[in-house]
């Protein structure tokens, strides 16, 4: 269930939320039934020297499995995996992110997570695994080094220069980059807030020849993602053949990582992003090639599980309402994120669910400190393939 805050500032505000608030729970969310504990001995949350809050401590309800310290390694087949990439710009959409898998998940100590951070990242990824380590203590995760160079020269113009950054198109990589005995994954965009408890999306079934699973949008008009050049080719547009592909987010998608791998997904991939560098056959950035090598073969999952769009479109980023139905997942998809909204003081009504949980309290001599941290943390790296 989303806490929604208490300090509201005016009388629309608070109207605001609360229609917000009715429109989403209109059907029931389980309550989590995680045990929640603050730091310093059950005071207020303290400050990191980051200028984030340190979170609460999440520990499993009764009902999880009992696993000693010793054996939780992110090899133990009782946790579920969440990927995200890490970076400083969005740094406080991340750490919401997470903040929100563990305040709504039932056995938040069995939640791994595994970070990509990009290896020229204005932050590095050893301040940036401070960083979180400053914020959760306790949290089970690991930070994996993504190497710019291996798909820079991949990657075409987009129609938002956004959608050009490398680490964009990490989740490409992720059955490389982490270990085997992981067989799947849940990757998350930086941009949403979790609901609901994630071990349900992560126990949903992938039928036998399905790679990935998401939420589809059958409705919307598929050919728009492609250029006019792509459909008049009957070599290129024929890879749709017989299939009836639809639209799916890619910022919320379980993973089979043995399929992945042993199908070189990574390349069918990469394939594609090499056509489009000669032929320009779409001008999004990394969601077309997942549409032309899964579309029309995806694990359909219910909606509720990526309420995506929240952003705005790509251009103006203006506000957009939820789609009708319950909701497990809320994505700031697009232009507008509601960290940056909520600081410009024009924020979306839906951005005031994003906000119980953001960590970040920003002012100016926070602002400076981190800055002047991350500017020291830049001269300590030593790469390698992963920091843990």
């Amino acid at each position: 269930m989303v806490l929604l805050p208490f300090h509201f500032n005016s009388w629309v505000r608070s109207v605001s939320v609360l229609l917000v608030f009715l429109m989403i729970f209109h059907t029931p969310l389980k309550m989590s039934s995680a045990i929640r504990s603050f730091p310093n001995n059950g005071g207020w949350p303290t400050e990191t020297e980051f200028g984030f809050t340190e979170a609460p401590e999440y520990r499993n309800g009764v009902e999880c499995p009992v696993t000693s310290d010793e054996t939780l390694t992110f090899c133990n087949p009782s946790l579920v995996h969440v990927a995200m990439t890490l970076d400083l710009e969005y740094l406080r959409g991340s750490m919401a992110a997470v903040h929100s898998v563990l305040r709504h998940a039932s056995c938040p100590e069995h939640v791994f997570f595994h970070f990509v951070a990009a290896e020229f990242d204005p932050a590095s990824p050893r301040v940036l695994t401070r960083i979180v380590r400053s914020i959760f203590p306790s949290l089970n995760f690991k930070v994996y080094i993504f190497r710019e160079d291996s798909v820079v020269n991949l990657i075409s113009s987009s129609i938002r220069s956004a959608l050009e950054n490398p680490l964009n198109y990490a989740r490409n990589y992720l059955g490389d980059m982490i270990d085997p005995c992981v067989k799947r994954v849940i990757y998350l965009d930086s941009d949403v807030v979790v609901v609901d408890d994630v071990k349900k999306l992560w126990d949903v079934q992938l039928s036998e020849s399905r790679v990935i699973g998401a939420p589809e949008y059958c409705h919307a008009n598929f050919t728009k993602y492609f250029t006019d050049y792509f459909w008049s080719d009957p070599v290129l547009s024929r890879i749709f053949g017989s299939k009836n592909p639809c639209y799916f987010n890619t910022g919320v998608m379980v993973m089979d990582l043995v399929k992945w791998r042993e199908g070189n997904y990574r390349r069918k991939i990469e394939n594609w992003m090499e056509v489009q560098k000669k032929k320009r056959i779409y001008e999004l950035g990394s969601l077309p090639p997942f549409l032309l090598v899964f579309g029309g073969n995806v694990e359909p999952i219910d909606h509720r599980w990526n309420q995506h769009g929240l952003g705005g479109d790509n251009v103006k980023g203006s506000c957009r309402p939820l789609h009708p139905g319950p909701v497990s997942l809320l994505h700031w998809s697009g232009k507008g994120k509601p960290w940056a909204r909520l600081d410009e003081k024009k924020p979306c009504p839906l951005d005031y669910l994003w906000e119980p949980h953001d960590l970040y309290k920003p002012n100016q001599q926070r602002r400076v400190k981190l800055h002047q941290q991350l500017q020291q943390g830049m001269n300590l790296i030593g790469y390698s393939n992963y920091l843990i």
